[in-house]
């Protein structure tokens, strides 16, 4: 698997750099950085560019290409993929959550309230004396709770300011906040305002029922626990099921919502690697017998085996051996095993 990360070099002069890294069952190595700057939206170059680190790896060796979701690199990838017609381009799972929850922050009741949000905690954690007040009445809890990525960190600070909803109110209308110099600001009256408006917590409310589900997803597809390939799909599922829940299973509540995660999920992020992964992770399959019948899934498996596995014996062999696998047979229905 070869993954390719782009970071801006903000400080000197917002230089576009590339790291590539090679996956393997031993884990990752970098191999390479590559300034990009003067081509980094040329979808042909990055083409040329990406074929060529394909080659210096081995084209046998090479699975999957991993880059984050610019133009571009969707022009690249799909090149990629004719050039090598038994490997996959899929764009980073985790730069496609963070696009998810961009687009949900953008909804105006919830971009105002993240707004309003960011307002009131700069207020405070800009205010040494301020932020001490704030710790005793929230018991040494801090509001803001930085997370992998921007977006993810706004739901999560949001999410931080709702447990402290009671003990914010607290301060807010305490005799310390009244007799402060703070209290006699605009800048304070405004933040004060925001804290003691039912709506803001509200939106804020609406925001995590939205926004909750989705983070699970992205620490899965983000971390390095376990490889996230045979979870994202059953993730994905979940958290959708999670947001209907959450509003009552009354669609027209949540009906632009899923629209949102749709146009990233369907459009960009779901590959029939995906469903590949979800139909031979054990820990689904043995535990969802209508799994085989799943059309989506089913075409998503067979998909991989025609183009990772062009030879047409060795794809009998491997349709014999999901065989096995699909009733339990074998080493698959060993005790040892299940366990």
């Amino acid at each position: 698997m070869l993954i390719n990360g782009r970071w801006v070099d903000r400080q000197k002069r917002g230089r576009t750099l590339l790291n590539f890294l090679v996956n393997s069952p031993r884990g990752t190595m970098f191999i390479e950085l590559i300034d990009t700057s003067s081509f980094s939206k040329d979808g042909a170059k990055m083409f040329d560019l990406l074929n060529k680190f394909v080659n210096r790896i081995g084209v046998a060796n090479v699975v999957q290409v991993v880059t984050d979701s610019e133009s571009s690199n969707k022009y690249a990838g799909r090149m990629l993929e004719k050039e090598h017609p038994h490997l996959y381009w899929t764009p980073c799972a985790a730069h496609c959550l963070d696009l998810m929850l961009e687009d949900i922050g953008k909804i105006p009741s919830i971009s105002r309230t993240m707004q309003r949000a960011v307002e009131l905690n700069s207020y405070i954690y800009m205010r040494p004396k301020l932020l001490n007040i704030m710790r005793n009445f929230t018991h040494k809890k801090e509001l803001l709770r930085p997370a992998k990525t921007r977006f993810a960190t706004c739901f999560i600070t949001l999410s931080s300011s709702h447990k402290q909803n009671n003990n914010l109110r607290k301060m807010f209308t305490s005799e310390e906040w009244n007799r402060s110099k703070w209290a006699k600001e605009e800048a304070g009256k405004r933040v004060a305002s925001y804290v003691l408006m039912p709506s803001f917590w509200n939106n804020i409310v609406f925001s995590l029922k939205v926004s909750g589900p989705l983070i699970p997803v992205l620490r899965l597809v983000d971390g390095e626990k376990k490889p996230p390939m045979g979870y994202i799909y059953a993730a994905m599922d979940r958290a959708k099921e999670a947001i209907a829940k959450s509003f009552g299973e009354v669609e027209d509540k949540y009906k632009d919502i899923f629209e949102i995660i749709d146009k990233r999920w369907n459009v960009q992020l779901h590959r029939p690697l995906h469903a590949a992964g979800y139909y031979l992770n054990p820990e689904y399959f043995y535990s969802n017998p209508k799994i085989e019948e799943d059309e989506e899934i089913a075409k998503g498996l067979y998909a991989c085996i025609a183009r990772l596995v062009p030879d047409v014996k060795d794809q009998d062999k491997i349709t014999e051996e999901l065989s096995l696998y699909s009733k339990a047979e074998g080493f698959f229905g060993n005790p040892f095993a299940i366990r």
